[in-house]
C-alpha cells in the first residue's frame, strides 16, 4: 500500500467528514473520493472526445 503525506488540518477535516458520512475508516473515505474524482475526469475526457468526433463529422474541425 502506498502512503501519502497530507496537511494535518486537511486530515482532521477529512477524518470528520468520513465519520459524518458513515465510512468505516478514513482510508475507505479517501479511496472513495479519489475513485469518484478519477471517474469524473475520465468521463469528462470521453465527453470531449465525443464532441470532437461530432464536430469532425459536421466538418467544423479536421
Amino acid at each position: 500500500m502506498a502512503k501519502i503525506k497530507i496537511d494535518s488540518k486537511l486530515y482532521d477535516r477529512a477524518k470528520k467528514a468520513a465519520q459524518a458520512a458513515g465510512y468505516s475508516s478514513f482510508e475507505e473515505f479517501v479511496t472513495s473520493v479519489i475513485e469518484k474524482e478519477i471517474a469524473q475526469l475520465e468521463a469528462s475526457s470521453e465527453g470531449e472526445d465525443a464532441v470532437a468526433d461530432q464536430l469532425r463529422g459536421l466538418g467544423y474541425i479536421e
